[in-house]
């Protein structure tokens, strides 16, 4: 039996509940038909003109990802504008549009606990957009930053300091834009806070806190939960025999060009 998109909806729904989604967020299904038979599926963070041409090339017609469009109230979908191209794309392509994001974070073995473990975190506590852990052979400072580096694959901007000596047992984390939670991690005991972006006010009050704040990238952060769910959905297919492929895409970040400073 060929599987249809509802399927896959209800699937992820099981697994990270779109009711547990915020007010404010978009997840569900978004764009497209949603009787149609799947043939492909691909993963991505974001829809981007990059995506939807590889979603083209291998043939998928079901698009997964964390980030939703139509964030904001839509009036008009035209071929002016970003997202209206998006989604026009889809429709003539006959492609469809899941969005999994606020509901992923939160959920387990979704965004936020997917990240803890990649790290090496133990005995993770935490609730809703925020993880505590501990690690299991505690390191410093410099160590620390040069693992995250390495097992995100990004570059870290450091907020804060703390004395070379300083053992790090501790860790907090809240991927994405989660710098709201650098204080319920820090009463949790956290010495370190790790976000995708800090906002600059709470890079101050991390500061003044001791509390060192690393932004690992909004990207390099939620990426690692989006192929987790690819994976745990392919075992899925797998065993009720469905004859679907799963693809992962790394292709929906823009990678921002670096501007030198006048002068420097």
């Amino acid at each position: 039996m060929q599987p249809c998109m509802m399927d896959f909806y209800t699937w992820i729904d099981q697994f990270a509940p779109f009711a547990t989604q915020e007010a404010f967020d978009n997840s569900g299904f978004l764009v497209g038909n949603p009787s149609d038979k799947v043939q492909n599926i691909l993963f991505a963070l974001d829809v981007t003109q990059r995506v939807l041409d590889e979603a083209e090339r291998v043939h998928a017609n079901l698009i997964i990802t964390h980030h939703p469009l139509m964030f904001s109230p839509v009036q008009h979908i035209t071929e002016e504008n970003t997202e209206g191209r998006l989604i026009v794309r889809m429709l003539r392509s006959h492609i469809c549009l899941i969005s999994a994001h606020t509901n992923l974070d939160r959920s387990p073995c979704g965004i936020n606990d997917t990240l803890a473990s990649l790290l090496g975190l133990e005995s993770i506590q935490g609730e809703a957009f925020f993880r505590v852990g501990q690690f299991h052979k505690p390191v410093s400072l410099q160590e620390l930053i040069h693992h995250v580096s390495t097992v995100l694959h990004t570059t870290v901007r450091i907020f804060g300091q703390c004395p070379g000596d300083t053992i790090i047992k501790t860790m907090g984390i809240s991927s994405g834009a989660g710098s709201d939670f650098w204080t319920d991690a820090r009463q949790m005991g956290a010495q370190v806070f790790l976000t995708g972006e800090i906002k600059h006010h709470h890079g101050l009050a991390m500061c003044d806190a001791g509390l060192v704040g690393l932004e690992a990238g909004h990207f390099a952060t939620e990426e690692p939960g989006i192929f987790a769910l690819a994976d745990a959905l392919q075992r899925y297919v797998n065993e009720v025999k469905w004859n679907v492929t799963i693809f992962k895409s790394a292709v929906g970040a823009y990678a921002f060009p670096t501007v030198p400073v006048a002068g420097s």
